[in-house]
């Protein structure tokens, strides 16, 4: 149950925007804030393409991006599209005819890089293939690739020359009657991204899609990731995000659930609470953990589960997730369901113990999901 009305330091204000399209997944205005990636395989490996954006969307991924360098590639993109179940976002870099090309294999949108495709001409024309072909179009401002005039007028990549990139952009569309489409405005650099993003939070009415773009590795790209789009989504803003990582596709899509979780904007699988561990433990909760994440993985439900090696903090956690599990000594614990101690458990099978106690939660939550439907 959320308790954000009596809590309202714990609610966010989710900026008013135009909601669009993208495929079949809606993008802005009340729809959830999607989790977006981007494959890495060569597009011209079709199977090898096709095998990765099926495991993101299997780890929740609403919409998957895939890079169209060449003719080969929008080629291939016929084949992917009708094999997948997500959305497809066709990435155009320099060449303006890809983005025709991919609008007529089938994407659903197309992200076009202002200071890459070309003059205002080209771009009408990789419009008129968007409309021909219902494809939204992403407006995809980065700071290491600014128009040549807005580098001499600034001096450098700054937020001011981004946001005006943005707008200049944004306006050949409206001029063209063009109006599907979202926009962002990505940097490496997390203070230049974020001043970027307020400034065109404020300028536009426009879906936003959040990005600190090259973020870096795994765990270093996950911090990064974490403050920049995490301080901006804690402002309201943000309506698609991509977490950018050195690392496999569906782990972008696990940190972006995690980050949105944390701020309680979207809610996915079993969101498990757990201590760092210290000598007060009454069993090894590092292990435990681990072993619990990766048995875990196939629960969609929300859900939230701690585990607490001692009960210095274990009651008080368990009193708040749908199950518990708290450290006792002598080789057992207490097991909680629903925030009441329900019965004592020897540390010995505690994780087949578990799961079977998160999978029954589970699918009691799911079944009281489809009689509210039924309703």
């Amino acid at each position: 149950m959320s308790l954000n009305h009596i809590r309202p330091w714990r609610n966010i204000y989710r900026r008013k925007s135009r909601q669009i399209m993208v495929g079949k997944v809606p993008v802005g205005g009340d729809a959830p804030i999607t989790v977006q990636t981007m494959t890495n395989t060569l597009t011209t490996d079709v199977k090898a393409t096709i095998a990765q954006v099926q495991a993101a969307a299997d780890a929740g991924a609403d919409i998957v991006r895939i890079s169209v360098p060449d003719e080969a590639s929008s080629r291939a993109l016929r084949d992917i599209v009708p094999e997948v179940t997500v959305p497809i976002v066709a990435d155009i870099h320099f060449h303006y005819k890809r983005g025709i090309e991919a609008a007529e294999a089938g994407a659903a949108c197309l992200r076009i890089n202002p200071g890459n495709i070309g003059d205002e001409k080209r771009v009408k024309e990789v419009i008129k293939a968007a409309r021909d072909h219902n494809c939204s179009i992403r407006i995809g401002v980065n700071a290491g690739s600014l128009e040549k005039h807005l580098l001499d007028k600034y001096g450098e990549p700054c937020p001011d020359a981004m946001v005006e990139s943005g707008l200049d952009h944004i306006k050949i569309l409206q001029d063209n009657d063009f109006h599907a489409f979202k926009i962002s405005c990505k940097a490496s650099d997390v203070f230049m991204a974020a001043a970027a993003y307020q400034q065109l939070a404020d300028a536009t009415d426009a879906p936003i899609h959040l990005g600190i773009t090259e973020a870096g590795g795994l765990t270093s790209g996950t911090i990064k990731s974490a403050i920049g789009l995490g301080n901006l989504l804690w402002m309201g803003i943000g309506d698609t995000i991509r977490v950018s990582l050195s690392a496999d596709p569906v782990e972008e899509v696990k940190v972006g659930y995690e980050i949105l979780k944390s701020l309680g904007l979207r809610h996915r699988g079993v969101n498990i609470i757990s201590c760092p561990s210290c000598a007060r433990q009454g069993f090894d909760v590092i292990k435990t953990v681990e072993a619990l994440e990766k048995r875990l993985e196939h629960i969609k439900t929300p859900m939230s589960l701690s585990i607490i090696g001692c009960v210095v903090n274990g009651p008080g956690e368990a009193l708040m997730t749908d199950v518990g599990f708290t450290g006792g000594g002598a080789g057992s614990g207490m097991v909680y369901l629903a925030g009441a101690q329900s019965h004592k458990l020897s540390n010995e099978g505690m994780i087949d113990h578990i799961v079977e106690q998160v999978e029954r939660k589970a699918a009691e939550l799911d079944a009281a999901a489809r009689d509210v439907a039924a309703e």
